[in-house]
């Protein structure tokens, strides 16, 4: 037998443990606390509205706020950062936007969705006002317009001015190099040729007084110079930098080979003019005018000596001289072609380098590559309705009517079935909205929406397709499924390469209806994935409770 005071304590213990509960309950149920405010709901012309989201959770949860454009009709202006308070074990967010609308009217701010733990919760819609700026003419004075007046703009040197500045200097240095090179080799071909010039050297040194003046140094280092460069220039081009003993060795090897036709008491004469003029320049020694004007004869005697030795080349070696010649005349001029077409690259090169560095990649894309993405999110948005029931939804291009092909699983032969679209999936954007109405009203399964997505991206062609879903929910409360990822297909031009594609579809069924939006864009393309974001938190279904 359970005695009365046993009896007590149970019953204590389950009031407390019953009291525990609730207090559990009711904290869990006001740990999720989303609330919206806006300082005004009356504003003029231009004036700006803030609007307020505040909301308080468990510190351990994750909160997502509305971005962008989500207050349509009105605009968002600017996004505060989010305000953070702890209290306790809740977090109290605030989240601050200013609005603001410049045509007058009534306008609902539509509820905003915040994600706590991907669970969606919505604020209430708003009325705001927006008046027209009374302007009162009775106490205000007016004026006539005053004339225009002429402001000189100041002075200021635009950026194609010194990127032409740059450019001409580059073609300018280039033009001075291929200058100085023409000039070299206009200077060789203006060269004195050896002969003549060894009987000018003789002819200036007559003319020079030196010997009468005693300068037998100076008048034999000048005689020696005319026979060696001759030398060098015809016969052997080491003869300037040879000894004495050298250059007569080689001289005699030449004869001996019969490419020279001299005399060996000829090599034996200039032998000793080169061996008085050593004595004289190295070691000091004098030599008397007569010997010295006889020595010069003598230099110009080997000087003919050695023109009249030189043999005649053969019409073999004339014929392998000119294709040399013309061999390298070739290579000079593909040498020239060469470095004008590298200068001009080269010059193109670092004109778009600096061009991009200075105005930034996305500048040259959107301003002279072009970008279709930023065309579309740049362009006039058209809000439109398709369908019955009907989809509301805000995009970039009016959707056009298409034929659609019955891939959607539950299909029945009967359903009705409306498509619109705009772009192809191959293209930069592409957009499809598919409604189908069933027969008998029959309820489409969401999750088999799913699978359906997966063939229909693989009949496209559609290869390493990667799928993600989660719920969604609608600025006006229709919930559906987010099937999102990526996928590659084969570029139509190069088939041997593919493109990669991101993808976005929302699917909502309702009163034996299937809604499905399709956007489909190039993988990071910041433009394209704000077209989409704009797109999904506009879309709204008009939804008829029955």
């Amino acid at each position: 037998m359970i005695n009365k005071k046993t009896f007590q304590n149970i019953g204590k213990t389950l009031v407390l443990v019953f009291s525990l509960f609730l207090l559990l309950i009711n904290q869990h149920t006001q740990a999720q606390t989303v609330s919206s405010s806006i300082d005004s709901s009356s504003i003029q012309i231009g004036e700006q509205i803030k609007y307020k989201i505040e909301v308080e959770t468990d510190t351990t949860n994750l909160v997502v706020f509305p971005e962008g454009q989500t207050f349509m009709p009105l605009e968002n202006v600017e996004a505060s950062a989010i305000d953070t308070t702890i209290n306790q074990r809740n977090f109290k967010l605030l989240k601050e936007y200013a609005l603001t609308q410049f045509d007058s009217g009534k306008y609902t701010i539509p509820r905003q969705r915040i994600l706590i733990n991907n669970k969606a919760f919505f604020t209430d819609s708003l009325l705001v006002e927006v008046r027209d700026v009374a302007v009162d003419t009775t106490k205000q004075k007016l004026y006539p317009v005053k004339p225009s007046i002429q402001v000189d703009k100041p002075f200021q040197v635009a950026d194609w001015v010194w990127w032409l500045l740059i450019t001409l200097v580059i073609i300018g240095g280039l033009v001075f190099l291929l200058w100085r090179r023409n000039k070299k080799k206009t200077e060789a071909a203006q060269k004195i040729p050896p002969f003549e010039k060894a009987m000018l050297t003789l002819k200036q040194l007559d003319e020079s007084q030196q010997l009468e003046s005693g300068q037998i140094k100076a008048y034999y280092s000048s005689l020696t110079e005319a026979i060696r460069r001759y030398i060098d220039e015809k016969i052997d081009d080491r003869a300037l930098e040879s000894t004495t003993a050298e250059l007569v060795a080689r001289l005699n090897a030449l004869t001996q080979e019969n490419k020279l036709r001299l005399s060996k008491e000829e090599i034996t004469k200039l032998e000793e003019v080169l061996k008085r003029a050593d004595l004289i320049k190295f070691a000091g020694f004098s030599m008397d005018k007569i010997t010295a004007k006889s020595d010069r004869q003598t230099v110009e005697h080997n000087i003919f000596a050695f023109k009249e030795a030189i043999p005649e080349p053969t019409e073999e070696e004339l014929l392998k001289d000119q294709a040399y010649r013309e061999a390298v005349a070739k290579r000079r001029k593909r040498k020239t072609i060469l470095i004008s077409v590298v200068a001009g690259l080269s010059i193109l090169v670092v004109s778009a380098i600096g061009f991009v560095g200075l105005k930034g990649w996305d500048y040259v894309q959107d301003n002279i590559l072009g970008s279709p993405s930023k065309d579309l999110l740049k362009g006039e948005w058209i809000q439109s309705e398709y369908g019955n029931p009907a989809v509301s939804v805000i995009t970039p291009r009016v959707l056009v009517r298409n034929m659609q092909q019955d891939t959607l699983p539950q299909a029945q032969t009967g359903a009705i079935i409306e498509s619109f679209s705009y772009g192809s999936i191959l293209g930069e954007y592409y957009i499809n909205l598919s409604l189908v109405n069933f027969p008998e009203k029959k309820e489409f399964d969401l999750d088999k929406s799913i699978e359906a997505v997966y063939t229909d991206f693989e009949n496209k062609g559609a290869t390493n397709i990667l799928m993600k879903n989660e719920e969604f929910t609608t600025v006006n409360g229709a919930e559906g499924i987010k099937i999102f990822g990526s996928f590659k297909i084969k570029n139509p031009v190069l088939q041997d390469r593919t493109i990669q594609k991101s993808y976005t579809i929302l699917n909502f069924g309702y009163n034996g209806a299937f809604e499905q939006l399709m956007l489909v864009y190039e993988k990071d393309n910041a433009a394209a994935e704000e077209i989409t974001n704009r797109i999904i938190n506009s879309i709204e279904l008009k939804i008829k409770e029955e």
